[in-house]
């Protein structure tokens, strides 16, 4: 898919954002959502992605609802750092099909990594969902804090 197209309403994130299909939720305001990757490549990777713009990229967003995303990326990235421990964080944003992107809803990547361990081929291996759900716990307690 290029980087130009039509936004589908249907895909799996704008799903997630009705409600109408299951997510690790870590945080959610009016205009974001953050989760788990159910399809993680480090322990910790989560999602974050804007509620009210139909963006299938970064070139599609308007500034005030990029703004309030990164500020939520920022947010949690700090919350993982803070509760895992991370060697490092990746923070990654992918346009268009050619650069890696899977699913056509803007969305940010937070992606501890870890010292020694390699990244994970990203929607190869689907976590566990008790792990998961620990995790959220976890995090859902930092964040409140």
């Amino acid at each position: 898919m290029s980087l130009h197209g039509t936004y589908d309403a249907q895909n799996i994130f704008a799903q997630i954002i009705r409600g109408e299909a299951p997510c690790y939720k870590l945080y959610e305001d009016e205009d974001v959502l953050a989760f788990l990757d159910v399809f993680p490549q480090s322990y910790g990777h989560c999602l974050v992605v804007p509620k009210r713009a139909a963006a299938r990229n970064i070139l599609e967003i308007d500034a005030d609802n990029l703004a309030k995303l990164m500020a939520v990326v920022q947010r949690l990235t700090r919350v993982l750092v803070d509760e895992l421990e991370p060697a490092g964080v990746q923070v990654a944003q992918f346009n268009g099909a050619p650069a890696g992107q899977t699913v056509f809803h803007l969305h940010m990547h937070i992606v501890p990594r870890y010292a020694g361990e390699t990244l994970g081929v990203h929607a190869s291996v689907k976590a566990d969902p008790a792990a998961l759900a620990q995790l959220q716990a976890r995090l859902l307690q930092r964040m409140a804090s």
